[in-house]
């Protein structure tokens, strides 16, 4: 049976084979207390979107609140006891951030900035660019081309001053490199600017932390095809969320980094690590309060100041983010004891995952996943805990990762796609040229949108990687979701694949005097499970319709009174400019003003408001037009700015005590108008909308939702799946995923048109 199938698989997602392979697990015999203590908040979902934004322990956020509710906090400009206290504070956090990354104030300084980007952009509007003139050689901007949007976004403000943007691919670095330093010559003192990451954010590919070194001396390419003094930016976001970084091993001129990558909070906050040594060649043009010595406001007299921290902060730094900081780093050392067990634990799930995950195959043997990486998870010296990936059907045809990550969400396993802010490497991998590039905007496809594929190819791929609070199980929920939703049965295992990891894992472990690694499963395994139909081997792949004129049936209408809440369903219903009358015309936020759906709050889909019907414990009125006594709100839906007028104390006392947070509830107000953002041309209705995301009416087809049903049944036996999509219209009779492709409905002598009818599947 497929259930003998799936559970074979099974038995190598153990804690018994992942110990075999993986290494140091976890940061001592404690560890799952600590995590279930820490990160309550996390149960029930698997978080492998680390690389994104890692997360933060509780305890951070209770030591914090005590801290700033105990101590008075001035601004550090001043001179008062609470600005001292505030100053010195901060001063000791600069010390914690050098000292965590093996350096001292007397070789470098850190400015605060907003995050990488801001540092990154603080870099290339102070750095001394020269053009090319007859006497003196011009400046060049080179980068990696497996690099960040945000550091090949340097070259907009470099191009404008005459400099030489030189991508350079991971190949010619290596491949052009020189044997021997080249010889300096002191007529020559153009500055130039390497950048390039310590880490992929797309493959996890660490790269030699000694090409700092490297460029510096012009041995590598391309510093040693051009004279001049040369400077290294290291991106070290993604690199220095799970791995130790030594700046005495490593002396960048340059290191922007983003505190929470590595704890989670506070967010906002980053910091430009910089060589004093390098400090000196940058100029600013602009400055602030707290940047200058002296200046005069009557003549363009200005000094800077002589610390160099204080010289680049323009205005009151995130003082009390700051102050966070020092928080984040007592947990993060008091939870694991250090950079390098996280370095340790986390390369162990990302290898235990890569093994799994690269021996898994369809029943007719073609393998379930291709797999983009540079080398074979040897080493956490060379790969980081980021496994970058597309996952293929049965004939070899890759998988649209918008169609993953919506299984992936009613699995509760949170991931990324697309191409991660690195069109470089996306391109290298995926095999996308830059005419494909251009080709796949004029259909359509943006960063970050949901458009997989394109002429039958992907646009990019999923992303799994791991924080130090990652365990063993959110590596099996992982793999088993994979294999219960996307193999065709009977899940099979790639034996020699196995044994050929086995062998480079256990010489890697050799090499560092390490114990070998065993498998002790790698059967084929077989079921007497049926192939699976077309229908569920395709899963969400969209499919052409062709069963014009057919008779469906409108099985259920439900209105959903207060977004987020329980369904109210009726047998017929007015339908009003904005929708359904009255339907998702009120919400509830939270004490800051944002809306609460029930991804946020689970238990909002045990209200069931009602409508005409008096309520047992609560009521507000359908319709109030004096709004006179009546607070105005601003919230967003959506992305839209939206605004409300708030129901009233009663209202909001009720769903605070009931959902154990303040709580309000807020109605559209009605004179607002909110429109669509896919405006159809010559409509002949209203386009505006109520509180709903996207569309007046939501449509479901229980045929697509069976066909989840049947996939999730394995894990979620008596799950009603239907009431997860929330819909307005329910019909019967149609193929699943066959309304995808509808234009328009109609029921009765009512037509909806596409553009106000998004349809759930």
């Amino acid at each position: 049976s497929g259930t003998i199938v799936i559970m074979a698989f099974h038995q190598l997602c153990t804690f018994e084979t992942f110990q075999q392979v993986s290494g140091r697990y976890g940061y001592g015999e404690n560890f799952r207390d600590v995590i279930e203590q820490e990160f309550t908040r996390i149960k029930g979902i698997t978080y492998l979107d680390h690389a994104a934004a890692t997360l933060y322990p509780e305890s951070v956020l209770k030591d914090y609140c005590r801290d700033i509710t105990s101590n008075l906090y001035g601004n550090p400009h001043s001179h008062n006891p609470s600005s001292r206290l505030t100053h010195d504070t901060v001063d000791r956090v600069r010390y914690r951030v050098l000292q965590h990354f093996n350096t001292t104030p007397e070789e470098y300084s850190v400015i605060f900035t907003s995050g990488c980007t801001a540092a990154l952009k603080l870099v290339a509007e102070s750095f001394p660019w020269r053009s090319h003139t007859e006497s003196q050689a011009g400046s060049h901007f080179c980068y990696l081309t497996d690099s960040h949007t945000s550091v090949v976004g340097m070259r907009g403000l470099t191009s404008s001053r005459g400099v030489v943007t030189q991508p350079v691919s991971p190949q010619e670095l290596e491949n052009r490199a020189k044997d021997e330093a080249q010889v300096e010559d002191v007529i020559c003192q153009t500055p130039h600017l390497f950048c390039y990451p310590a880490q992929s954010n797309f493959s996890g590919r660490k790269y030699p932390l000694s090409h700092v070194k490297g460029i510096q001396a012009r041995r590598l390419y391309p510093a040693c095809a051009h004279q001049g003094r040369w400077f290294v930016l290291l991106d070290a976001a993604c690199y220095v969320s799970c791995s130790p970084l030594s700046l005495q091993d490593c002396p960048a001129d340059f290191i922007p980094i983003s505190f929470y990558k590595i704890f989670g909070f506070p967010t906002g906050l980053g910091a430009l690590l910089v060589r004093n040594d390098a400090a000196d060649i940058l100029k600013k043009t602009y400055f602030g309060g707290g940047t200058a010595a002296a200046y005069l406001s009557g003549e363009d007299y200005y000094v800077q100041a002589a610390n160099i921290s204080d010289r680049f902060e323009d205005g009151t730094v995130s003082f009390l983010d700051i102050i966070g900081l020092n928080h984040a780093f007592e947990a993060l050392y008091r939870i694991t004891g250090g950079m390098h067990n996280i370095q340790q634990h986390t390369f162990g799930l990302a290898r235990y995952t890569y093994m799994l995950l690269s021996s898994l195959c369809h029943g007719n043997g073609r393998p379930v996943a291709h797999i983009y990486t540079e080398g074979q998870f040897d080493s956490p010296i060379t790969q980081g805990a980021v496994l970058n990936f597309n996952l293929m059907d049965s004939n070899g045809q890759i998988i649209g990762y918008s169609q993953v990550d919506r299984m992936a969400n009613l699995y509760n396993i949170h991931v990324r796609t697309g191409c991660f802010c690195n069109t470089g490497a996306c391109q290298s991998f995926l095999g996308i040229t830059n005419q494909r590039v251009k080709r796949n905007l004029q259909a359509g496809h943006v960063c970050g949108d949901n458009i997989d594929i394109v002429d039958g190819q992907p646009t990019g791929s999923i992303r799994v990687s791991f924080g130090y609070m990652s365990t063993f199980e959110d590596c099996q929920k992982f793999l088993n979701f994979v294999a219960e939703c996307f193999v065709e049965k009977p899940v099979t295992v790639d034996q020699e694949r196995l044994q050929e990891l086995k062998r480079a894992v256990a010489a890697s472990e050799d090499s560092n005097k390490s114990p070998s690694i065993k498998i002790t499963n790698g059967e084929v395994y077989k079921g007497d499970e049926k192939k699976p139909t077309e229908a569920s081997l395709k899963g969400f792949q969209l499919r052409d319709s062709n069963s014009h004129g057919e008779a469906y049936t409108l099985t259920n209408i439900y209105i959903y009174p207060i977004k987020s809440c329980g369904a109210y369903e009726v047998h017929d219903w007015p339908v009003g400019p904005l929708g359904l009358l009255y339907d998702r015309g009120w919400m509830v936020v939270n004490g800051n003003g944002v809306c609460l759906s029930q991804k946020r709050e689970p238990r909002l889909c045990l209200i069931r408001p009602q409508v005409h019907i008096r309520m047992d414990t609560i009521s507000v009125p359908l319709e109030n037009n004096n709004h006179s006594h009546t607070r105005v709100c601003h919230s967003k839906v959506c992305g839209d700015r939206v605004e409300t007028v708030d129901c009233g104390d009663e209202a909001a006392s009720w769903l605070s005590d009931f959902l154990g947070q303040p709580c309000r509830l807020i109605k559209q107000r009605p004179d607002f108008t909110r429109e669509m953002k896919k405006r159809p041309s010559e409509a002949a209705t209203s386009t505006s909308l109520s509180l709903v995301n996207e569309a007046q009416y939501l449509m479901i087809n229980r045929a697509s939702v069976e066909l989840i049903q049947n996939l999730m049944s394995s894990r979620f036996e008596h799950m009603s799946v239907i009431s997860r999509f929330r819909a307005n219209l329910v019909i019967a009779g149609v193929e699943p995923f066959e309304e995808d492709n509808w234009s328009h409905l109609i029921i009765g002598s009512t037509q909806f048109m596409r553009p106000f009818l998004c349809c759930a599947s």
